[in-house]
Order: structure tokens, then sequence, then C-alpha cells
């Protein structure tokens, strides 16, 4: 985009007060956002559009994703599929995510290629130079205890998983993601707090993060004593483990859309486990748990990100408006939850996209992270609405703090045409739209 565009009369939502700032102007040069302004100003040689009855809000963040699957209900086996045909899905991905104004996405997780290296870094390198792709940070594969899925780096114990770990970074990811569910299902984490404090005091001396998946307590209560950076999904945390997260920095990813996924299946699918009395009563127990999880988490003050876990679960690629609409269900405020998709991303320690750890000081290749600023300036990331449809504005990324800002002069800023969701618009209107 070239030129100047005035949008005029509009409507911003910035995801960190409950009240809509009306009247709203905002003036775009070459792409780039210049101000917004809650006065009429005026912009001279600049085209003016009417802004009236849309709505700008931040672009938004996937924190828990998975570029190379398809999603859908067969979501495991499809990480079987060739690398090429998973390469492929990627792409198809991302044009999804841009057209729906998600242009950060935190990969998470990814089959190995034959090289042994995780996909999702040549989808990574690939996307890194592609006009109109969303900025991408990977966790490589998964590193799991042994049996638990044969897509998984497979380790029997503590030694293993610390060896998995650096093997993963020095694979060229930027953090590491660790699974603390067991493979025998059962309810006791597979690695103990000292093994996995054992693995992030490995990643954190390298300068990275490290993340956890853990739907189970036990896991959860692991990976918050142990201290990594964050923990995905969380479905079953309470109030103890929600202060331990909070006391250790530790951040909550939350993936609520998946179960609200897995509820229409019973219609879509023949498959038992969502088609059987006994599936459905599990999984409405389950989303019960998590709604349980997103309010303990609020109370003891811990930070929410949210993803949609599209790819590695059964939500498809650009439905992150999903997880806001349950988020609010859960709990939350909509402009907290708006915030879980955008600025809060930080939430995820967006330290997890690639920087180093901030977590106190002496920390080898540790960095004060820099809090977005509080006036109109920090709104560099923006979406506007007008009949529905949203237009990615800005996007520009300062690469020493992984934050956004407009006074960077960093080349990557990038434009692009995205669906904002009537899901969405709906949560944010704060009463309806």
């Amino acid at each position: 985009m070239t030129g100047r565009l005035l949008i005029r009369d509009t409507c911003l939502a910035d995801g960190r007060s409950p009240s809509l700032q009306v009247g709203v102007s905002l003036l775009i040069e070459d792409g780039r956002i210049a101000w917004v302004s809650p006065d009429e100003k005026e912009a001279d040689d600049a085209d003016v559009l009417d802004g009236g009855g849309a709505t700008i809000v931040p672009a938004f963040v996937d924190a828990h994703s998975h570029l190379t699957m398809p999603g859908g209900s067969h979501w495991i086996d499809r990480g079987s599929d060739p690398p090429e045909h998973l390469r492929a899905v990627a792409r198809h991905n991302a044009a999804r995510l841009v057209q729906a104004g998600v242009l950060w996405a935190r990969d998470v997780g990814s089959p190995a290629g034959p090289d042994g290296r995780a996909i999702s870094l040549l989808v990574a390198q690939e996307m890194s130079s592609a006009a109109g792709a969303p900025y991408i940070r990977v966790a490589g594969t998964w590193i799991a205890k042994d049996g638990y899925l044969p897509m998984t780096v497979a380790v029997k114990d503590g030694a293993g998983l610390r060896e998995a770990a650096l093997a993963q970074l020095d694979a060229g990811t930027d953090f590491v993601k660790i699974m603390l569910d067991p493979p025998d299902r059962s309810d006791q984490c597979p690695f103990t707090v000292d093994e996995v404090r054992g693995a992030c005091e490995a990643v954190h001396a390298r300068g990275r993060t490290i993340t956890a998946h853990a739907t189970i307590l036990d896991g959860a209560r692991v990976g918050a004593e142990a201290g990594v950076d964050s923990i995905e999904h969380g479905m079953e945390l309470d109030d103890s483990i929600a202060v331990t997260m909070k006391r250790n920095n530790v951040a909550l990813v939350s993936t609520l859309s998946v179960l609200a996924s897995w509820a229409t299946f019973d219609r879509t699918t023949r498959i038992e486990r969502f088609t059987s009395e006994e599936g459905k009563r599990r999984l409405a127990a389950r989303r019960d748990g998590a709604f349980a999880a997103i309010k303990a988490a609020r109370r003891a003050g811990v930070r929410i990100a949210a993803g949609s876990d599209f790819g590695g679960g059964s939500v498809r690629a650009g439905h992150l408006a999903w997880e806001v609409e349950q988020l609010v269900e859960a709990g939350l405020e909509p402009h907290e939850a708006l915030a879980a998709i955008s600025w809060r991303r930080r939430a995820a320690q967006d330290r997890t996209c690639g920087q180093a750890a901030a977590r106190g000081p002496g920390r080898p290749g540790s960095r004060a992270w820099r809090p977005a600023r509080r006036s109109s300036r920090t709104l560099a990331r923006l979406g506007c609405l007008q009949g529905g449809r949203a237009r990615c504005l800005e996007n520009d990324r300062d690469s020493d703090t992984s934050e956004f800002h407009p006074d960077s002069d960093n080349e990557n800023s990038r434009t692009g045409q995205a669906f904002f969701s009537q899901e969405l618009a709906g949560c944010l209107s704060y009463g309806r739209i």
C-alpha cells in the first residue's frame, strides 16, 4: 500500500479498556500507521475513508498453532502425511491466517522431515521472505515420554529431556515444547519437577524459552513448579497451581475452542469418542474443567494468552475468533479476551517467540522486556473493520523485543486483507453490535 489514507470517525477497541473509543481517526502513510487520534485531525493530500460504524482492533496472534497440519477430526493421523504435503498445508494455513487478520503464529509442534528436523523450520524459513505471510516462531518437534505418539521425539528420563531440548535449539528452533501428559493416559506427569527444571535451566541458559503441554492437573503442577515459561492448554488447573504459576511467572495459553470443535463431531463424524453418550459426558466434564481453569488463572493474576490449536487439534486455521468467544463464555471480559489474542500474546512469553527469557536478573542471555507504550502510538498493528471486512493495516516488529512499535524502521511491516468473523465482532461489541 502506497500513498496516504485517512480513516475517519471510526471506533477503537484496543483490548485494554472495557469501553470502545468512538470518533477515532487513523492515518496510514505508505502502508504504515502514522497516527491514531480521537480528534478530527486533517491530513493533506490523503484519500479519506468514512469509517463510521466500523471498529479498529489490534491484529491477532495465534499463540498455539500447528501450521503444517490441517486439523479436522483425524488431526493426529494427518501428522503422518508426506512432508511435502505438510509443507503445502502450511502455505494454505498461512494464507488463511492472514485472511482472518492473524498476523503472528506461534507454532508449538510439527512432525519431523526425513532429516530429523521439524518441517516447521523449513516453513518458517520459506515464509520469512514471503510477501503477505504471517510472522512465525517455531518450537520444532514435540518432546515426550517414550510411547506417547510416533511423531514426537521420544525420551526416557530427565537427562533425555534436557538433551532433546538442546537438540531442538541446535536445529534452529525459536523455543522448545515438551509434553507433560503421559503416554498411558494416566493422571500422573511422566517427569519429575527436578527433571523438567533441568530442561528449563538448560534452555534458559541458551537465552531461549520452554513451554509445556499439560492437559492434566499433575502435568500443570510439575510445569508450574519447575518454572516453564508457559503452560499450553492447562485444562485442569486449581487455585494452588495457579498461584504457583503467578509466582513463577508462568503464563497460560488457552485452547478452549478445541473442545467446542469436538462438540460438533457428534453430528459430523462417526467416531465413537465423540458420538457415544459416554464420550459426550466426558467432553462436557472436560469443558467444565477447562472453564474452571481459566477462572482460577484469572483469580490468581496469571497472564492468559490464547490460541486455536489449529492443525495439531481439530480446529482449522483462521478460526481464532472462536477462542475469543469461548474465553468470554469462560469468564473473561471481552476486552480481556481481545487482549489474549493481541497485545497480551506476550503472556505466552513472546519471549517464547524466539527471544531471551527475562525471568529475573543474572540469567545468561536475558534482556529487559519493554512493555507496549500506552499511547495511541502503540497501536502499530491494527485491523480496520468495515462491513464485515477487516483490513490489516500495519504490522511492525521490533526485532530486539519481539514487540510491535510504530517508530521502528523494521522493513518487514506487512499489509493484507482479512475477514473479521461475526463471532469476534459480537464479542468486541461489549453488548453486541
